[in-house]
């Protein structure tokens, strides 16, 4: 039995939205999810605490980063990445093959695996399929990510064929690094002294070529594993690309299976992925454009830096019960950022998580009460141009 499982408990009546419960050894999760996205082991401006109390239920942390700094060995003396960052709850960790491959000139590829420059501070590193899983097991995630190459876009055939091979005979290996590993511990993962297991999602690649993505979920779903994920998209093609690709994709990955779209956070994404049955998301879009100012809100954006706000002493969001919402103006919110305080991404933050952790949970309810369709019309009308 995995570490992982999944349970499907309902899908929509006129779309393929689906409920689902997704187990892990820090707690269930309900699907569909947005998972917010804490990459240095911290979600931006924000306490561990207070991501639990808007109500996240598991959060995604980045292997690239926390190797470089603090260290895999740091984290695993420290009792994994669930001690160290005071997170209780399910955590992802990625698997770094995208920050990796948006170096650019400053790494080489190679079937190894990549060789690179730091973005800190130069130094030479290398990060293979093994050596990835090598770092999760240490972080102690309850879901590791396969290392996969992600392809840009546009990008030819020829370039995306031999990238989805390569992706398909890295998942291989981080699968035989992992099993050998549980073997090696008796069948359980105890890196953390806490008999804690760990299980391993793969990646399906392809590039925007329909084909190719047949051929990889076929790949992917002969491993078997506990999860899958759909990556290379939200890559600069346009959305409407995206969403044929995503039509493609998602029927094509076992139904048993819980389902990740990786990289996708805005509202609109969000609907559009759930009403094609995917069931995890995660993206550093709301946090990122909080500390730019920017909020989502159910009347559509506000972009708090505009000089109409000066002596709004409104709510950012009348339909909001977020801690910002019934404590703070658009006023006040336009005057921290204005000064360039602190707070001013603390609250915008809060606001942005609570927003769409929310929505996510008005789209299960929608879900079980089979009104997800009329949900969506009605979450379009009021939140305007995306």
């Amino acid at each position: 039995m995995p570490a992982v499982t999944f349970d499907l408990i309902k899908t929509d009546t006129r779309t393929k939205a689906r409920r689902g419960i997704v187990h892990t050894p820090h707690g269930d999760i309900e699907t569909p999810i947005f998972m917010p996205v804490g990459t240095a082991a911290t979600v931006k401006a924000m306490r561990p605490e207070q991501v639990e109390e808007l109500g996240a239920q598991i959060i995604l942390s980045n292997t690239y980063h926390l190797y470089l700094r603090p260290g895999m060995d740091v984290v695993k003396e420290a009792g994994g990445l669930h001690r160290f960052m005071n997170w209780n709850r399910p955590i992802l960790t990625d698997s770094g093959g995208f920050q990796v491959f948006s170096l650019g000139a400053m790494r080489k590829i190679r079937e190894e695996g990549v060789s690179f420059r730091s973005h800190i501070d130069g130094s030479r590193h290398m990060i293979s399929p093994e050596k990835s899983m090598e770092i999760q097991h240490c972080l102690g995630s309850d879901i590791m990510m396969a290392f996969d190459e992600c392809a840009p876009y546009p990008a030819d055939r020829d370039y995306v064929r031999k990238s989805m091979d390569r992706t398909h005979r890295w998942l291989e290996r981080c699968k035989a690094y992992h099993h050998e590993y549980g073997e090696r511990l008796g069948g359980e993962s105890q890196i953390l002294g806490e008999g804690l297991n760990q299980s391993l999602f793969g990646i399906m690649q392809g590039g925007m070529y329909k084909d190719m993505r047949r051929e990889s979920a076929e790949r992917v779903s002969e491993l078997d594993l506990p999860g899958y994920s759909i990556g290379g998209l939200s890559v600069g093609e346009p959305k409407e690309l995206m969403y044929e690709i995503m039509d493609e994709c998602v029927e094509l990955l076992p139904k048993s299976k819980p389902r990740y779209l990786m990289g996708v956070g805005s509202p609109d994404c969000l609907f559009e992925g759930v009403e094609r049955g995917i069931d995890m998301f995660d993206c550093v879009l709301p946090t990122r454009i909080a500390r730019h100012g920017l909020a989502m809100t159910s009347q559509g954006r506000v972009n708090i830096k505009n000089a109409q706000y000066e002596r709004d002493f409104t709510a950012l969001d009348p339909n909001c019960s977020c801690y910002t919402c019934r404590n703070y103006s658009r006023a006040y919110l336009r005057h921290l950022f204005k000064c360039d305080e602190i707070l001013s991404s603390m609250l915008m933050t809060n606001h942005n998580l609570h927003f769409l952790v929310n929505t996510m949970t008005n789209i299960r309810k929608a879900i079980d009460e089979d009104r997800f369709t009329e949900y969506k019309k009605e979450f379009y009308d009021a939140y305007g141009k995306f």
